[in-house]
């Protein structure tokens, strides 16, 4: 391989950099794909979340999981690592953001953004396989009284999904493709999809636009990350870029330095601002002085009902089955894990509010005592995942963080312009409350909620956002670099504004439309 020159090498599989890989692919480049995470298949994900080794990506601990949790002063992001990023662990859920998305943010003006995707979001929904969810369970259910007990039951609708229903459990030729991709197997609405699906029926980038790729030619280097790229030049004057890459899961740091005509960054924001970080330091000292900055978090809350009814499972369903529109800015999902898997209730603390430690450990205690019995049943009794949703607020109102690199070559974080990002939002607090009720519920959240008063995030967004010039982002309207020939940034650092919804789809309709910018490889 490291004689091999190539025309793109893509650093991260993803959603940009899997799309980035098909239709470069298409188009006549030889491409290489380089992933840190490993390649996972049906049988090999884990079959409940206690099995951390194959859930968690900690490398210390020689866990190399479909999940990291990163852990920064104003956020606790959670996202994917494997062939097919993303897409391995998320909730399959595929909405499309409303108009403010489009008219706000680094990219406002740049272009007439919600008619230029318009066909780029259809594009990404054939090829993801995009369904309504047919499926109402009890979770859904439940919001869907909760929206009639708000009267906006007009705003509850089952949600467009990236799942092949067809006949439960029943195997088939390649439904999407005209036979060209691989076969599939009907959902049988497990709820396990973001712990990996172990039943083939989650659309997950491996058994699309990577799979396809991989047919046109691209090459695929899993357990492997790059750190370093730099620009060089031939004799002939022809330039190019040497990437080195090491193992991200071997004992042995074995490098290779490979030759390419172009660069892609799809790591996502965890994975390409912290390398262009490291980068501009000294290979690419050129990169934009707002690299890092314009870091969003969609506003969310991520917090868990856990319902005293035993009668009902909420564990049945696909990971996200409904949304409700509970007001212009804000929407909330109803999430679930598959019968078994309950270990963050290792991590999650009574649900409470305040200004200070003092007050909410007070509170959470509090909590405790007046209800023992019920919080016995919720961490000892019960089985967490059978009888617990987590609620997934999301606004569209705008903060931004600044991610930096710090002594010890991570990330760190400080506010950036706004409000800092609270786990206590008042929309979110009222519907949480509303919603327990339905269920007869106890609510909890992650620990560090309680303690530190940092909320949680599985949609971190931006870094690398675009601009007019280098002065207002890294990348141009067509997602290149500026100052840098032939190189790219096609990931969720790309998002120049808070889309307010789960982002994939408009990841892979913006790159969409950044492929379709690219030419054909010239034949000599």
């Amino acid at each position: 391989m490291s004689s091999k020159e190539y025309d793109y090498i893509i650093i991260g599989s993803g959603f940009g950099g899997s799309v980035s890989a098909l239709r470069l692919s298409e188009k006549g480049y030889n491409v290489l794909v380089v992933e840190k995470g490993k390649w996972y298949h049906g049988e090999d994900f884990p079959k409940t979340n206690w099995n951390f080794k194959k859930w968690l990506w900690m490398p210390w601990l020689r866990w190399f999981g479909i999940m990291k949790i990163t852990i920064f002063k104003h956020a606790a992001v959670l996202s994917g690592t494997g062939v097919g990023g993303g897409s391995l662990v998320y909730g399959n859920t595929l909405p499309i953001p409303k108009s403010s998305f489009y008219k706000t943010g680094s990219w406002k003006g740049l272009n007439d953004w919600e008619t230029e995707l318009k066909p780029y979001y259809k594009k990404a929904l054939t090829v993801l396989g995009a369904n309504k969810n047919p499926y109402l369970a009890a979770g859904d259910l439940a919001l869907k009284a909760l929206s009639k007990e708000l009267n906006i039951e007009d705003q509850f609708e089952p949600t467009n999904v990236a799942v092949y229903f067809g006949e439960p459990r029943v195997t088939k030729p390649d439904p999407y493709f005209n036979g060209e991709g691989p076969e599939r197997t009907g959902c049988h609405f497990c709820g396990a999809c973001m712990t990996g699906c172990r039943h083939n029926a989650k659309n997950t980038l491996d058994k699309n636009y990577l799979y396809l790729a991989q047919k046109q030619g691209a090459e695929i280097l899993a357990e492997h990350e790059v750190f370093d790229v730099i620009p060089k030049q031939k004799e002939d004057g022809d330039s190019f870029y040497e990437v080195s890459v090491k193992s991200s899961t071997g004992w042995f740091k074995r490098t290779k330095k490979i030759q390419t005509k172009g660069v892609i960054f799809s790591g996502g924001v965890l994975g390409t601002v912290k390398l262009l970080l490291k980068l501009k330091q000294k290979s690419l000292p050129k990169i934009s002085a707002t690299l890092g900055d314009f870091i969003r978090t969609n506003n969310e809350t991520l917090i868990s009902v856990s319902s005293l009814d035993n009668k009902k499972n909420y564990s049945k369903g696909v990971a996200i089955g409904s949304i409700l529109h509970s007001d212009e800015n804000s929407h909330l999902e109803i999430c679930r894990y598959g019968e078994g898997s309950n270990a963050w209730k290792l991590l999650h603390y009574p649900y409470v509010t305040g200004n200070n430690l003092f007050v909410r450990l007070t509170r959470m205690f509090r909590s405790l005592f007046s209800s023992p019995q019920e919080f016995f049943r919720i961490y000892v009794k019960n089985s967490w995942a059978k009888s617990t949703v987590v609620l997934l607020f999301m606004q569209t109102l705008d903060s931004t963080l600044k991610l930096k690199r710090n002594w010890f070559g991570g990330l760190s974080s400080t506010i950036s312009s706004g409000k800092k990002p609270t786990p206590f939002i008042p929309e979110s607090i009222k519907l949480t409350k509303a919603y327990s009720k339905i269920v007869k519920g106890k609510s909890t959240s992650f620990a560090l909620e309680t303690i530190a008063g940092i909320p949680s995030t599985a949609h971190i967004l931006g870094g690398a956002v675009m601009g007019i010039d280098e002065t207002k982002g890294v990348i141009d309207k067509d997602n290149k670099i500026f100052n840098y020939d032939n190189m790219y940034v096609i990931d969720g650092s790309m998002i120049s504004a808070n889309p307010g919804v789960n982002p994939s789809l408009s990841i892979t309709a913006i790159a969409e439309r950044a492929m379709d910018q690219m030419p054909s490889k010239m034949k000599n």
